[in-house]
């Protein structure tokens, strides 16, 4: 990292992304498998709508889907607590692990999860009603944003940090 007051963001870039992009991965294959058990590819479960689900559907419905995202988005602070207390153990102090930090740096992890996990159903959905696999096309682009937000944030998260 070029900028001096972004030196502790290289500890922080491989967590950030990589619980994010696997709780989307793991979003993404368990939608695809529902739609494999009810379903034939080009076509949606008949329970399931045709149009384009929003955040509440996503996120605060009764559906299994639904459910399965809210269960992954709980596991976000819990999960990055743990890997913000194993880096400050690695780093031995070389990042400063501020409440402020933690504060934006939970923020972002949560936005960026959450954003992964409704951009998983949207699609997964798209990709179904095409008769593609979700499970070979999704997870790779869902990863890709995962890492363009992640990394954003994480900047984000550094810069709010300085600035206060």
């Amino acid at each position: 990292v070029s900028n001096p007051d972004y030196e502790g963001m290289a500890a922080f870039t491989p967590v950030i992304n990589g619980v994010a992009g696997n709780l989307a991965a793991i979003q993404a294959s368990r939608m695809s498998t529902y739609l494999h058990y009810w379903s034939v590819p080009g076509a949606l479960p008949p329970k399931m709508s045709a149009g384009c689900p929003g955040p509440c559907a996503t996120f605060c419905s009764s559906d299994v889907n639904s459910k399965s995202a809210r269960v992954l988005v709980s596991l976000v602070v819990p999960g990055h607590l743990l890997f913000l207390y194993t880096v400050q153990l690695l780093q031995g102090g070389h990042a400063a692990m501020t409440s402020a930090f933690i504060i934006c740096y939970l923020s972002a992890a949560l936005l960026q999860v959450a954003i992964l996990i409704y951009t998983a159903g949207l699609m997964v959905h798209w990709l179904w009603r095409r008769g593609l696999d979700p499970d070979n096309y999704s997870i790779p682009y869902l990863t890709a944003l995962g890492d363009l937000l992640g990394t954003g944030f994480l900047a984000l998260s550094f810069r709010l940090v300085m600035m206060f």
